[in-house]
């Protein structure tokens, strides 16, 4: 086991060049959807001069080649070079390429003539303008629920909603502005409920969809909260209710003299009238 210094130099270094041996400087990389992408595959130790490299892409349909033979092939056919001696650059990604990639390389003349590695990619998309739904009137203390839709970005879009340009937090409880108001917000949905709206929940409402790669809003739209005329309803009830009981009996009517704001008009059955402008209480 002794040795001379140099000479043991010499046989870990003549021993080391006969081991194929690969790194990446990245094995999770990602990029935004139309930028480019690398996927680092670094030869650090061989002693072949012309090694076999090929790259593939493993779906769950199984792998399939993107490098062989010293060609570019399938999805990624004039999207992509090889930088020596084996690193691959995806010029152009598109939201298709985000899978795990195999970059393996074959080195007969090496001891160990066999090594790979996998790189998992992740090409993120932007979201496009969400779809979004707002009820345009809702009766005061009823509840009311707003929508918002996004399906194209990647990762999944989280939401945000937004009144007269101010978000609205998960929790009205942390904000003097939304502190009255009673809803639920589901980030991950993107729907907002009111369980009883106020009058003051009237306004503009927004939705904003975003990603690891950007954001996309809806158009504004207005809700407006109004009363109930419970008064009103329940007079108009009362006189139809009167009137209907008058028919049943058969009672006969006269038609009023001018001045009660009504006009009446005799229909086919003797003694039944009806007004023909709307009644005024």
């Amino acid at each position: 086991y002794l040795c001379v210094k140099h000479r043991c130099n010499l046989i870990l270094t003549s021993m080391q060049h006969y081991y194929l041996v690969l790194r990446t400087s990245n094995y999770s990389p990602w990029t935004n959807e139309f930028d480019k992408v690398e996927l680092s595959c670094l030869i650090e130790s061989i002693s072949t001069t012309n090694p076999r490299i090929e790259w593939k892409k493993i779906t769950n349909d199984g792998p399939s080649y993107v490098y062989f033979g010293k060609k570019i092939s399938g999805g990624l056919e004039n999207r992509a070079v090889i930088r020596e001696p084996a690193t691959l650059l995806i010029t152009n990604a598109t939201r298709s390429d985000t899978a795990k990639y195999r970059c393996e390389v074959t080195a007969a003349d090496d001891q160990k003539s066999f090594d790979e590695l996998v790189i998992d990619l992740v090409v993120r998309v932007r979201p496009v303008v969400p779809k979004c739904s707002v009820p345009q009137s809702v009766p005061f203390g009823k509840s009311a629920e707003l929508s918002c839709v996004e399906e194209e970005g990647f990762p999944k879009s989280q939401y945000q909603w937004f009144k007269n340009r101010e978000e609205i937090p998960d929790d009205p409880k942390t904000s003097l502005m939304f502190f009255n108001s009673s809803y639920t917000l589901n980030a991950e949905t993107g729907t907002l409920k009111f369980i009883a709206v106020r009058k003051e929940d009237t306004g503009e409402y927004y939705c904003r969809a975003k990603n690891d790669a950007g954001y996309a809003e809806c158009p504004a739209q207005q809700m407006e909260v109004y009363d109930i005329n419970v008064v009103g309803i329940a007079l108009g009830v009362l006189v139809r209710g009167f009137f209907s009981s008058q028919k049943q009996t058969g009672n006969n009517y006269k038609v009023p003299a001018k001045g009660d704001g009504v006009d009446y008009v005799r229909t086919e059955d003797e003694g039944d009238f009806r007004h023909k402008s709307s009644f005024v209480i």
